[in-house]
């Protein structure tokens, strides 16, 4: 079993209904949850599983928000990718639930229920986070040791790289939100993205010397480390330009050597591991992941949702990939059965050379995960599974035997929110915005590939190296790891005609959207609950 972060929960725990303030769930009181070190120690634990958890009975039963009616469909992570990949070209999704067709449509309203639910559980994490630094500083136990003592102070640190963590989400996808750092029941007023911005810039490098070392043993696993401070400030500088109107490429090239430069991270050898059952073990490039386990962590959203719901019938009848699998009805992905839910459009799977051509889906780069039996290329049905590839880069098998990994319905698959790979190509993207990568930057750029291609046939010159090649090598690269929506926005090519896609607008050839859907709009709720909230324009 993973040494996991995800401490058993306490009963004192905060729900959120439709607004950014939380309440304690119970009678028990702060002093008595919070007396001794593994008060404190749960409580951390909430806060990050806040990010994949749906609510307070392991998948379902007791959900952190009401907003939802099916508790799973809730959970951060599931939200976050669907607003992410559903509303991009990687990804597009055969069920008809209220609202999620308009997300590939891109006809979403102020009233879309998966967006609410996105925006709500982002501002829940903020809240957990923001009353655990409240709680670690007012409730200190007593007789706790040296080592008990500093470990708080590791968790305070942890929950301010959490809330910052969200706040970026917040700041991508809404942009125009209220910044909370302390739980009130005060109406919040709505800052400005620069606002934001500067406070997430500011707690980055406020809590770097605070965090973990990367080096530090003995820790639990999917506990955030100095390195993600570094990987997040080089996506926040990635996008500042998008947030702020100023570009800050040359900060983005400083935060990622930064990290490149500790010398604490490789490539993984094989780039499937990296999406496996046992990927808790590809620490040299998985910067930081959102820890799963199908049996002591579940949830129906996850990497459950990404696993399972991008699996359809037929897809188990046969080896494919060369995944061994267990038994006659476990094959392949490790689980029991799929979803008939998501799966991509030809536009990724023509970023592979070949792919779309060979018999088997397969191309010779390596990373084109894909699977065509009984499955067509062009999508005439969007409500048919079977119409489009399926990408089954997310699987449940353990790399190292072969075998199913913990977990029957729910897999132990953990989501990576930064690898080196993204660094490497942030770095590349803003020295080319500035003036043009370097020989060193190159080298990054050759890895991806040769690994990818298993030799140096793939290999790039500094020539080939475009903003609209970098595009699609970091499709190829990151692609369904919920960065999608986020790299389209930056290039321009997210709404407007510059790039179509199948079913983009809502049709079959994709057609023009309108720029004012870059960013989602605030839920119609939060305007009415709370005067001092304006719309984002367009809605």
């Amino acid at each position: 079993m993973k040494k996991l972060i995800l401490f058993t929960l306490f009963s004192f725990i905060l729900m959120a209904c439709g607004e950014l303030d939380i309440q304690p769930r119970n009678g028990l009181t702060e002093n008595v949850a919070f007396e001794n070190f593994e008060g404190i120690q749960s409580y951390i634990g909430k806060v990050y599983s806040s990010l994949t958890h749906s609510g307070q009975e392991g998948p379902a039963g007791d959900p952190d928000l009401s907003i939802i009616p099916d508790e799973g469909f809730s959970s951060y992570l599931r939200v976050f990718w669907k607003a992410q990949e559903l509303t991009t070209d990687e990804a597009i999704i055969a069920w008809d639930d209220n609202g999620i067709r308009d997300l590939h449509d891109h006809n979403w309203s102020a009233s879309n229920p998966f967006l609410n639910a996105l925006y709500y559980r982002i501002f829940y994490t903020i809240s957990l986070a923001n009353d655990f630094l409240r709680v670690a500083d007012e409730y200190v136990p007593s007789g706790l040791t040296d080592e008990e003592e500093q470990d708080i102070e590791f968790f305070k640190a942890e929950a301010r790289f959490i809330r910052a963590y969200a706040y970026f989400h917040a700041l991508d996808l809404f942009r125009n939100i209220p910044l909370l750092t302390v739980i009130s029941s005060d109406l919040p007023m709505q800052s400005s993205p620069q606002g934001v911005f500067d406070f997430i810039e500011s707690e980055l490098n406020e809590i770097e010397s605070l965090l973990l070392p990367i080096s530090a043993a003995n820790t639990e696993y999917g506990r955030v480390n100095q390195g993600a401070v570094h990987a997040l400030l080089s996506r926040l500088y990635l996008n500042a330009e998008v947030y702020t109107g100023t570009a800050r490429f040359a900060d983005c090239i400083t935060a990622s050597r930064n990290l490149i430069n500790l010398n604490q991270y490789s490539l993984a050898n094989s780039y499937p591991t990296l999406f496996m059952g046992d990927n808790h073990t590809q620490t040299d490039e998985i910067i930081w992941a959102i820890a799963h386990d199908g049996e002591v962590s579940q949830s129906w959203g996850g990497t459950t949702m990404i696993v399972r719901g991008g699996i359809g019938e037929g897809m188990q009848d046969d080896e494919k990939n060369g995944v061994p699998y267990l038994n006659e009805s476990v094959r392949d992905y490790g689980v029991p059965n799929g979803w008939n839910g998501w799966r991509t459009t030809r536009a990724l799977v023509d970023k592979f050379p070949g792919a779309s051509t060979s018999t088997d889906a397969s191309s010779v780069d390596g990373r084109a995960i894909f699977f065509n039996d009984g499955q067509l290329l062009e999508i005439a049905d969007v409500a048919d599974f079977t119409h489009g590839y399926a990408a089954p880069k997310f699987n449940n098998i353990e790399a190292s035997t072969g075998q199913r990994a913990l977990g029957v319905d729910h897999v132990s698959t953990d989501f990576p929110v930064f690898r080196l790979a993204e660094v490497y190509l942030n770095l590349a993207e803003a020295q080319l915005r500035l003036s043009g990568i370097d020989g060193t930057t190159l080298g990054y750029l050759n890895a991806l590939r040769t690994r990818a291609y298993e030799d140096n046939s793939g290999n790039v010159s500094i020539s080939d190296v475009t903003l609209e090649w970098l595009l699609d090598e970091r499709s190829r690269e990151l692609y369904l790891e919920g960065l999608r929506r986020t790299d389209l926005v930056r290039f321009e090519s997210f709404t407007g005609s510059t790039y179509l896609w199948p079913w983009k607008g809502g049709t079959n050839e994709g057609k023009s959207t309108p720029d004012y859907l870059d960013v989602f709009p605030i839920p119609s709720t939060e305007l009415i609950s709370n005067p001092n909230m304006v719309q984002n324009t367009g809605y």
